[in-house]
């Protein structure tokens, strides 16, 4: 199966939708139900609300109290203009209603091909599943490594220097499909292409897993974004999630 075809399968599962609802016609609003397989890093059981962007085009999965004023709000907006400041502000304050808000946003990259390597002059090594363990708790990779039982690290790779480490590159199991990479370059290491190296070496390993790695960083984490597209990722959707405002469960 296609890598591209993974991608969308993964979203069809995260936002209770068909894969035809994502490559045809509008945009799409479903209560959230969760799947199997979905992506469990940010959301286990609760959602609320979060909204994907991706093909020009909107999916909405939450609870149907929101998702019938989405609907009839966003119906048919496009999706590439959506989250402009003044279409936030009136979705937060409708979120406000019931005790929630706009918890944060993130655009996120994919990559489908294995990189090229250039020379380097560092040591690499491997660590999987249980050999991670012997980084938990270290305060230098709180990127690189969750630590989630809900998504566990699955790979990390590091970079040493005259026995000394320079950084890391994580990836976790997050969903069925895609597994999510995160990186640490420690402040005496940085600039020295180390955070490309690695994540082109740990992107390697994921597509070599038959996975999907993908790339998760802020808006305004620029140099972040030029790490993945120096990488060999591309942009392939931007998310929104909504969190709890006042500190209370919301009941089952």
């Amino acid at each position: 199966m296609e890598r591209k075809n993974l991608f969308i399968k993964q979203m069809a599962i995260d936002y209770c939708c068909t894969e035809e609802e994502i490559l045809n016609g509008e945009n799409r609003f479903h209560t959230f139900v969760p799947q199997e397989g979905r992506r469990r890093f940010q959301q286990d059981k609760e959602c609320f609300l979060k909204i994907a962007a991706l093909r020009n085009k909107l999916l909405f999965a939450g609870d149907e109290r929101i998702i019938g004023w989405c609907r009839e709000r966003f119906g048919k907006e496009n999706g590439a203009w959506f989250m402009q400041p003044a279409k936030l502000r009136e979705l937060d304050r409708e979120l406000s209603r019931y005790g929630y808000g706009i918890d944060f946003m993130h655009p996120f990259f994919v990559s489908y091909k294995p990189s090229d390597l250039a020379p380097h002059p560092y040591e690499i090594r491997y660590f999987r599943d249980d050999e991670i363990e012997a980084f938990r708790g270290d305060p230098r990779f709180s990127y690189a490594l969750s630590f989630s039982k809900a998504a566990p690290d699955r790979i990390a790779v590091t970079a040493y220097e005259d026995g000394k480490i320079l950084g890391m590159a994580g990836v976790s199991e997050d969903s069925r499909y895609l597994w999510q990479i995160g990186i640490d370059v420690l402040p005496e290491a940085r600039g020295k292409g180390i955070g490309v190296l690695l994540v082109n070496l740990l992107k390697n390993e994921v597509l070599a897993e038959g996975k999907v790695p993908y790339y998760g960083t802020a808006f305004s984490h620029t140099l972040s974004m030029d790490i993945a597209v120096r990488t060999g990722f591309h942009p392939a959707w931007t998310e929104l999630f909504a969190e709890r405002t006042d500190n209370k469960k919301e009941n089952a």
